[in-house]
């Protein structure tokens, strides 16, 4: 060993430790961006379903609103956010007072989990949820508990009450599911709430429901979130403009709660957490009603199509009241998702969720969900109704079905040559 690398190993040992919770941490793999799949693998034409992002791109009125903007880019935002954060209260119904915004939701998760838990205390969710739960709790070095699923891949109310107990602080409740695209009923939520508050007794848990994908849901189904906050003060509803409104990149979310818990997260959170031209742009998206109503009716079109396609190829989908599909490949997810990037389409393995053999598709343009189904069937070798189950497989069930279809067309291939003879016979004749 040289000098050189002597001296690194000595001013490395010589930085401060950090703690064991944070050398357990394990890096967060966002979703794959196209920039990285075109450079990686030398394609030109990339299309990603992977991050649930709204395929239609942003509104028109979002736009012009950026575009002008920029021009005073050169300011400090609004640290009290005043104007957006008055557009969402009018919106919803409720006061200014009620509303703190976060850069993207996921900001506002770490914030209530900074604010209101200890070391005394934990998180509760299931298991296949929103991954920044746990990771935001862990980061914090608090404790993360969790339920599994259910069987139709859906929150097991009963398993999270029976593992609720009095230093239970935060309960997150992501509704619609990410990523399973399931959600909790109307009815079903509201008997949990009272059955949590009646065994917690007079300091239950903060309940956190996270609606990011609330816009997607049929509105008969969609439990009326909004009536729960107001007459159970101990709620949060966290919602986004990176998912319908598409804005994804300008890292837009906000919470909906009594003054007291936005009290505290302003207390918490960074003065210019969200910059001047996001909050611009979410104020004339949330405007924007007739581009929302395009978004609702093209994802709810373009997913039924796209899950039929799906099931039509003998995979199993889980019903989503989302903009994403959860597909059960029966074979290795991860290998499939490699696969597909070859064919330059980004789609979202979920092992690290206990789904080894789904990916989470988002539904996108009918023009990229026929470009994802062209790779699946190239991947596959196969129509709709047959699969292959893996790899190892995958050969030998090509050449198995090409026999088949020989087979089926050799007696018409038969009949049409002695047609032809006849023919010819004829003419000659």
């Amino acid at each position: 060993m040289n000098k050189a690398s002597l001296g690194m190993d000595n001013r490395m040992n010589s930085l401060p430790q950090v703690p064991d919770y944070i050398t357990r941490l394990l890096p967060q793999v966002a979703g794959k961006p196209i920039s990285a799949v075109k450079r990686e693998l030398g394609l030109r034409e990339v299309i990603k379903l992977a991050s649930n992002e709204n395929p239609l791109g942003p509104s028109e009125r979002a736009i012009e609103a950026m575009e002008q903007a920029v021009r005073d880019a050169h300011r400090y935002p609004d640290a009290g956010q005043y104007d957006l954060r008055l557009a969402l209260a009018e919106h919803h119904g409720l006061a200014r007072e009620e509303v703190v915004l976060g850069n993207g939701s996921s900001e506002l998760i770490d914030l209530l989990i900074r604010t209101y838990v200890d070391a005394n205390s934990h998180v509760l969710t299931s298991e296949g949820s929103f991954i920044a739960y746990k990771m935001s709790t862990e980061s914090l070095g608090r404790e993360f508990r969790t339920v599994p699923l259910t069987a139709e891949h859906g929150y097991d109310l009963d398993a999270m009450l029976e593992a609720m107990t009095p230093q239970t602080r935060l309960v997150f409740i992501a509704n619609p599911n990410n990523p399973t695209g399931t959600m909790v009923g109307r009815d079903e939520l509201q008997r949990f709430i009272e059955k949590m508050d009646a065994k917690t007794g007079p300091t239950p848990p903060l309940l956190v429901l996270d609606e990011a994908y609330c816009e997607y849901i049929e509105p008969s189904l969609a439990p009326d979130s909004l009536a729960i906050l107001k007459e159970r003060p101990g709620t949060v509803l966290l919602r986004t403009f990176s998912k319908a409104y598409g804005l994804a990149g300008l890292r837009c979310g906000y919470a909906l709660a009594c003054s007291e818990i936005v009290g505290h997260l302003n207390n918490v959170r960074s003065p210019f957490n969200v910059g001047s031209i996001a909050q611009i742009a979410a104020i004339a998206a949330l405007a924007d009603t007739p581009y929302l109503e395009a978004t609702i009716a093209t994802n709810h079109k373009n997913r039924k199509a796209l899950e039929k396609s799906l099931v039509a190829r003998g995979f199993s989908v889980t019903p989503s009241h989302a903009n994403f599909l959860l597909v059960d490949l029966k074979c290795d997810g991860k290998r499939i998702f490699e696969r597909l990037l070859q064919h330059g389409v980004i789609t979202r393995p979920v092992g690290v969720y206990g789904l080894p053999n789904c990916l989470r598709i988002t539904v996108g343009t009918a023009a990229e969900n026929a470009r994802l189904l062209d790779a699946v069937d190239a991947i596959f070798h196969v129509r709709p109704q047959r699969l292959v189950v893996t790899d190892r497989n995958l050969w030998r069930q090509m050449a198995r079905m090409a026999r088949a279809q020989l087979r089926k067309l050799q007696p018409n291939r038969i009949g049409a040559q002695r047609e032809d003879q006849r023919k010819v016979q004829g003419i000659a004749q």
